[in-house]
């Protein structure tokens, strides 16, 4: 690389000119095959007479049957199912006192990224809306090679070390007898293992809570999970965990809600996330960084160094750095979403390992994995995941390799071509490993800093609302009462009675099992509000609002509220018993957008209930209407409702005076319900209707 090369910076719009450059339009062009011969005829097979035997000899069928043969590759074993988006990154402030990377440095660069979200436990055809971890995976397009920050929206994880990893992701898929069942935990085998590893206590408190069970990909934190280093251009080493902070705040939803919607739309968050984009409502996350210094490494309660433990946000307060904008949808999920490959060990000057031993693991696998999934060693080069830097590595074979090299050199050290690794030392702007002092005999074991199981699984439970609690109660008694074996079953409660006395009587009576005798419990008092979703800032923008309206609408009033929403960046959709177009007396129009058929409230934040007699009447007489209405409030989500329409809330029967219900039978106070109706609609839910 060049002098002039190193000093240009990376722009956002640098990796979608490369995309562009590789990107085919195919609308109006004549079909070819592979080798850009005319096609006749795609609709008839090569045959011997109308009504003989195909023939050998018809090349185009036997590329197109073959390319089809194979368009399927291996899916991931973990993270089948997910969803990528481009965007970039700006960095708030140079970080050069905590890291070379160029990156973190000039807030003008929009460093370009590629972000997967996706389930955890589920094949690529399963439902979006399962409890489970969520992947939050980012490639940074950085001037100095590509930079993945591969982690999950949970900052911690089940094991302490890899070498368990295989056993974990067995216990969590299909049961290999029956293969059944589909992304779920809710069976003997997951529990089975978590009764049997206790160190999986505080992640299986996490994946029981609202954190499991996402409303958005937008609106669910992101975290690095393993501690990393930072690493200055004196050569000064920091500890750090990465933190994504959603702009939107952190929504959930709420168990019954979650299954439904798998039934009704089990695409709904790629969907979400895609018609968001499209809408033009960029995504934006914060990044965040945790920072201990070196010689406080052991200063804590807790192994820094320990994936199954945070570092608690207010012992060590998350610094925010930049923000990342998502902004672009691919222009093909397979090429781009499907081919991308994320690798922890991908990582540019001034941020390094640690010894976290999952961690250490992981720097394994995921090159071990992409050569199956991907088919050879060259997919690097496949155009999503191609540096946008020049890269040389004087290699020329393998599978798939696209690159054109000239050179008769694919060795090192050369006279020829002369081609010694560049930017050698770290002053030149090579990556060089920190040079931690490693020493000790080589042993199969822990540190025992890493034995305690429970202290932070009862921190965790501590910082949770009362209303949180009862959903954490609520999905253990789901998950370990689908368990078969009483046996495990009795486990698991014997586990729990390490975290909690109430939570594990609570489950131990729901499923029949007993209470243990002697219980070692947990006394840990220590919260931590951070943990708890309910105490983020919440935001109305981008939430989803259905307007339940038929024919002789107001249109004054119905004006105002749809005004009032879009002002907000709140999304009106309309729903009514018919597609097309709604008419007033005044000739007044409305697009539909959903009828009653292909909707449902659990696809919607919150109702609006539009007013005028004739509207209403024909809405009370459908009772998918009243189902509608009934199901959003036993969801805690805001129901609104203005003149007429606040007569048909009390003919179906639901409480008009109950927090989140907000009403006004007077078209005159329009503007003060539509205060009330945005403030109530930013809650997203009230739980004091399940209190």
């Amino acid at each position: 690389m060049s002098k002039e090369q190193e000093s240009k910076p990376v722009e956002e719009t640098s990796k979608k000119k490369q995309l562009d450059s590789f990107t085919v339009d195919n609308n109006g062009q004549k079909m070819t095959t592979n080798q850009g011969l005319k096609v006749s005829d795609d609709e008839n097979s090569l045959k011997a007479g109308k009504r003989g035997p195909s023939l050998l000899e018809d090349f185009y069928l036997r590329e197109k049957i073959m390319h089809f043969d194979h368009e399927r590759i291996p899916e991931r074993v973990v993270h089948a199912r997910g969803y990528g988006v481009h965007g970039y990154f700006q960095v708030y402030e140079s970080m050069v006192e905590f890291t070379k990377a160029k990156f973190l440095q000039d807030p003008t660069v929009k460093t370009p990224v590629f972000v997967r979200f996706s389930t955890v436990a589920g094949s690529r055809g399963s439902g979006d809306t399962v409890r489970d971890v969520r992947g939050f995976a980012t490639k940074f397009y950085t001037e100095e090679g590509n930079y993945d920050l591969v982690g999950n929206n949970i900052p911690v994880f089940f094991i302490q070390d890899a070498i368990k990893f295989p056993d974990l992701v067995h216990s969590f898929k299909p049961e290999p007898n029956n293969e059944i069942p589909q992304a779920q935990t809710a069976h003997d085998t997951f529990w089975d293992f978590v009764a049997n590893n206790p160190e999986s206590a505080h992640m299986v408190m996490w994946a029981m809570s609202d954190r499991a069970i996402p409303r958005s990909y937008r609106m669910m934190e992101g975290f690095g999970v393993h501690t990393f280093r930072f690493v200055n251009k004196e050569g000064k080493s920091r500890f750090v965990k990465f933190h994504w902070k959603p702009k939107l705040g952190v929504r959930s939803l709420v168990w019954d809600e979650a299954q439904k919607i798998a039934g009704k739309d089990p695409d709904f968050h790629r969907r979400d996330l895609y018609e968001a984009i499209e809408m033009g409502q960029a995504v934006e996350f914060e990044l965040g960084v945790q920072m201990i210094e070196e010689e406080e490494e052991f200063r804590f309660d807790f192994d820094i160094l320990d994936p199954t433990k945070l570092w608690p946000e207010e012992v060590i307060p998350v610094k925010i750095i930049g923000k990342m904008t998502l902004n672009r949808n691919p222009d093909n999920y397979f090429a781009e979403t499907e081919q991308v490959a994320f690798h922890p060990g991908n990582v540019v000057p001034g941020i390094d390992f640690s010894n976290d031993p999952l961690l250490q693991g992981r720097l394994f696998s995921y090159t071990d994995t992409q050569l199956i999934r991907l088919g050879g060693p060259n997919f690097h080069e496949i155009p999503i995941n191609r540096p946008v830097c020049p890269f040389h590595n004087n290699q020329n074979d393998g599978y798939h390799r696209m690159t054109i090299n000239k050179s008769p050199i694919s060795y090192h050290k050369n006279s020829l071509q002369n081609n010694a690794p560049e930017g050698a030392t770290a002053e030149e702007g090579g990556y060089v490993h920190y040079q931690e002092k490693v020493e000790g005999r080589k042993v199969r074991a822990r540190s025992d800093s890493f034995s305690d199981y429970f202290s932070q699984a009862k921190m965790f439970w501590n910082s949770m609302t009362d209303v949180e609690k009862e959903h954490i109660i609520a999905a253990f008694q789901f998950e370990v009462g689908k368990v078969k074996s009483k046996s495990v079953q009795q486990q698991v409660v014997n586990l729990i009675s390490h975290v909690d006395l109430e939570l594990a009587q609570k489950l131990a009576i729901s499923i029949g099992a007993k209470m243990p005798e002697k219980v070692n419990v947990s006394t840990v008092t220590m919260s931590s509000p951070a943990l708890s979703q309910e105490s983020k800032i919440k935001s109305a923008k981008s939430s989803k609002v259905a307007i339940l309206v038929e024919d002789g609408f107001n249109s004054l009033e119905l004006k105002e509220v749809l005004d009032a929403l879009n002002s907000a960046g709140i999304i009106p959709q309309i729903v009514s018993s018919r597609l097309g177009v709604l008419r007033n007396e005044d000739g007044q129009e409305l697009d539909v957008s959903y009828t009653l058929l292909t909707s449902d409230s659990v696809l919607f934040d919150a109702i609006y209930i539009a007013g005028s007699s004739k509207s209403v009447k024909k809405l009370i007489a459908q009772k998918e209407v009243e189902d509608f209405i009934h199901e959003a409030f036993k969801h805690y989500k805001t129901i609104g409702a203005v003149g007429e329409a606040v007569g048909l809330l009390e003919t179906i029967g639901l409480p008009i005076n109950q927090p989140g219900v907000i009403t006004t039978k007077s078209n005159s106070n329009i503007s003060e319900f539509n205060e009330e109706f945005l403030k109530a609609i930013q809650e997203h839910r009230h739980w004091t209707r399940q209190m």
